[in-house]
């Protein structure tokens, strides 16, 4: 019902069309694209995000996980340059719960640095349901004359309907930062749902 990114709407709160394919080898490295819709300011004439990963996953040990990749956001159909380029890496703990990191010189495409981190954790009720939880802190240097930083968090319930199926429904909320960076309409509280499948 709506493409929700670290607490802001990428489509004006219309639904989106999202899919994607990731390749890993034994060894851990992997490479992953994916792909949605999306809706920005009319003057950019954004309609589609894809997304190009490359990256390491693996097991440190019997509890901890990591994941270091290299991710470039693109956008085809733009006229002016939205293209940027994010480091990230995540720590998992008994693959329950994480944190995660990403680093930019060119966050949300402009000019200058950003780093996001961001906690959470799931919490199975049942072989079926599941709550997952997380609050994430932007930090962004010179994006806006507004604010240099914001905060989200979100809340999700989880509905295993039948594999490959799940049903998620997220609430979404942001500080007052993020709603004078971006606007009221795309910041605030938001609820998203959507239905996906892995395969």
């Amino acid at each position: 019902t709506d493409y929700v990114w670290r607490g802001t709407t990428q489509t004006q709160g219309d639904a989106a069309v999202q899919a994607g394919y990731k390749h890993a080898g034994d060894s851990g490295f992997y490479g992953s694209v994916w792909g949605s819709n999306v809706e920005f300011a009319p003057q950019t004439h954004a309609s589609s995000e894809l997304d190009f990963t490359v990256g390491w996953g693996g097991a440190l040990s019997d509890k901890w996980a990591l994941d270091v990749n290299l991710l470039r956001y693109q956008y085809p159909s733009t006229t002016v340059d939205l293209n940027w380029t994010e480091l990230n890496g995540t720590l998992t703990y008994d693959s329950n719960y994480w944190l995660s990191m990403g680093y930019s010189t060119e966050a949300l495409g402009g000019e200058e640095d950003g780093l996001y981190t961001q906690v959470g954790a799931r919490f199975p009720i049942n072989d079926v349901f599941r709550i997952e939880g997380a609050v994430g802190y932007y930090y962004l240097d010179g994006y806006s004359a507004a604010a240099d930083s914001y905060l989200h968090g979100q809340l999700s319930a989880v509905w295993a309907v039948k594999a490959p199926l799940e049903l998620r429904v997220t609430a979404h909320a942001t500080d007052s930062n993020a709603e004078d960076i971006f606007g009221d309409e795309l910041a605030g509280n938001r609820i998203e749902a959507a239905l996906q499948a892995s395969f």
